[in-house]
């Protein structure tokens, strides 16, 4: 079979929005204030970072490594580099299983993007308008079971990541990352201002960044390092895909530097726009998963401004899902691409409609299959906790140990423009601290 053409990014910065895009998505927005929420504010956020720098930049940059020098997708750039350095082709189940996370990992990300979409209009219509907590909760129940409903959102989230991806890298997933990041950005200042002036900024600022390290235990430090994990969609072939595109020119670490200050900077900056306005209305900061879709309408329905607000806020989540499920179709399609006939509107919809398919049985789990379960879990949170839990951290643990292990480290030295102290720190990290730290965060989640 010929080759097929391999689409690139037009520039850096194309490529530095998309990576940020695929790193800032609901686990920014909506995960990353619940979880600091629940592990006591700044201690937690603290650990996180350090985790961010010494696990997660690593095994990001030892990704678009990969990828860069392979050219292909995750399986077969793992293979052909695993034949170029002499080593076995059971390699190859790294790029695997990173690529099938990725497509699980879409099918219920899509349905809890769907919910976001159906929050942009009811924020819009004024849907919590005076309602009490006990109300709006059981609102938020009714729709879980409401199959035909989430059905609908699931399909929208669905075929509005299809058709970008559909698009190809750089007139689809680049272009739509031009417009949508600088979008989330505006949108998130937009409710930073508005959290200034809701008169609890300042115990919001307090309980993001001055610690509590009473709060500091061993649970606390396994979520950051998951959630330091997960957000910069690590082990999911993602990353891995991107750096395929990318060309010889790019500074890796710095570059990885850039995409991760920018990914904890959206972080945090929607905790300093969601905390405030929880302190403000007297609610609970540690109300779990729950905080955006229950706790917050609250707020909003007893707020002054609480439906452009709330509108904007919706709008944010459904903007960060988006742009993250983008990148989570991009490797299963480049896949299909690159070994099938299918040119890369085919590929795209095939990769779509599978995902899609399976995240009914997701949404399902939720009403008519909420008795099915295997673990004790139903479906949606067996995919869950399948792909985040065991094979994300198996995949990222095989991509950096490959490269500090396997590769030729004279050629990794070059290619980081690093001297020999630095290089010898990137080795102490990326050989040592790094994996360890995976190994440590799939042992406790099993």
């Amino acid at each position: 079979m010929s080759r097929k053409f391999h689409g690139h990014w037009s520039s850096r910065l194309g490529f530095v929005l998309a990576a940020t895009g695929s790193a800032v998505g609901l686990g920014n927005i909506w995960k990353f204030p619940y979880m600091t929420g629940q592990s006591g504010g700044a201690a937690f956020v603290l650990v996180y970072l350090l985790c961010v720098t010494f696990i997660g930049v690593p095994i990001l940059v030892a990704e678009w490594m990969l990828g860069r020098r392979g050219q292909r997708n995750p399986v077969h750039t793992m293979a052909r580099l695993a034949r170029q350095h002499g080593h076995g082709r059971q390699w190859a189940l790294v790029g695997g299983m990173g690529v099938l996370a990725a497509f699980l990992i879409l099918s219920f990300y899509s349905v809890i993007g769907g919910w976001a979409l159906a929050y942009i209009g009811k924020a819009a219509l004024g849907g919590f308008d005076g309602l009490d907590k006990l109300a709006i909760a059981g609102d938020f129940e009714r729709f879980l079971a409401r199959p035909m409903d989430l059905l609908r959102w699931h399909t929208l989230f669905m075929a509005l990541t299809v058709g970008v991806v559909a698009l190809g890298v750089s007139t689809g997933i680049e272009r739509a990352s031009r417009l949508m990041m600088p979008a989330l950005a505006l949108i998130l200042l937009v409710l930073v201002g508005y959290g200034m002036s809701t008169g609890s900024f300042l115990a919001g600022l307090r309980f993001l960044f001055a610690p509590d390290w009473s709060r500091l235990d061993a649970q606390v430090l396994l979520a950051a390092l998951g959630h330091a994990f997960f957000t910069l969609s690590l082990g999911m072939g993602v990353m891995m895909a991107y750096g395929s595109y990318l060309g010889r020119e790019v500074d890796l670490l710095r570059t990885a530097r850039t995409v991760v200050f920018l990914d904890t900077l959206f972080a945090l900056c929607a905790g300093m726009a969601i905390f405030p306005i929880v302190f403000a209305h007297g609610l609970d900061p540690a109300s779990g998963p729950g905080l955006v879709f229950v706790t917050l309408p609250l707020a909003f329905g007893h707020m002054a401004g609480g439906v452009p607000v709330g509108t904007l806020f919706f709008l944010l989540l459904g903007f960060a899902a988006l742009t993250s499920s983008i990148s989570l179709l991009e490797p299963v399609v480049e896949l299909l691409e690159e070994r099938t006939p299918l040119g890369r509107a085919t590929a795209t919809v095939t990769a779509g409609l599978g995902s899609w398919a399976l995240g009914i049985a997701a949404l399902l789990s939720f009403s008519l299959w909420s008795g099915v379960r295997l673990f004790d879990l139903n479906i949606f949170d067996l995919l869950d906790y399948v792909t985040s839990k065991l094979m994300l951290p198996l995949a990222g643990l095989g991509a950096i140990v490959f490269v500090a292990w396997k590769l030729d480290q004279r050629g990794v030295r070059a290619e980081l423009g690093l001297g020999r102290p630095g290089f010898a720190l990137w080795l102490l990290v990326a050989r040592f601290i790094a994996p360890l730290g995976v190994v440590f965060v799939f042992w406790s989640n099993l």
